[in-house]
């Protein structure tokens, strides 16, 4: 983003570097509250542990459900693209028409957990449940190991796309 005196020029020197080195970046164009990827894991986990404190859920459930459902998807795409795919060939416009009204309906059941002492203990029972005997260290392996396979992956996916592209235009 930069501030008030963050010339044009360093912005634009940042973000290839980042690239560079194969990462991506996001032009935040207006500074606000909630502009942050780690706002946005807060508020979902807001839902994660009122769903765990209110013995809805386990945290090995809403792992699982978040990993092999959506957290799928969104390694490859992020939200707004997959709504516009989720609307089929009505793309973003359908999905709005046809989602509008249940979604919002949702909002108004997300739940808000006071963190009390027993609530925290009921989440950390919880995650220990699904930890089980393993490290932090064996754990920390294995999610780094899954995202270097994916970032290798995508790496890959995308050079094949831009490669099919080219050749199109060739053709």
């Amino acid at each position: 983003m930069g501030g008030a005196k963050t010339s044009e020029d360093t912005i634009e020197r940042a973000a290839e570097f980042y690239k560079s080195i194969g990462r991506r970046t996001v032009r935040v164009r207006k500074e606000m509250p909630g502009m942050s990827p780690i706002v946005w894991q807060a508020a979902l986990a807001r839902e994660v542990y009122y769903l765990v404190a209110e013995g809805v859920v386990s945290a090995a459930d809403v792992d699982t459900a978040l990993c092999w459902g959506p957290g799928l998807r969104w390694g490859l795409m992020g939200n707004m693209l997959l709504n516009h795919l989720g609307g089929g060939e009505g793309g973003i416009e359908h999905f709005l028409e046809q989602f509008t009204r249940p979604m919002t309906a949702w909002w108004k059941s997300l739940g808000n957990p006071v963190l009390t002492p027993e609530v925290q203990k009921k989440l950390i029972d919880s995650v220990h449940a699904e930890v089980g005997s393993r490290s932090i260290d064996s754990l920390a392996t294995e999610r780094d190991e899954m995202l270097l396979g994916l970032l290798e992956l995508r790496t890959r996916t995308e050079k094949a796309f831009q490669m099919d592209g080219k050749n199109a235009k060739a053709g």
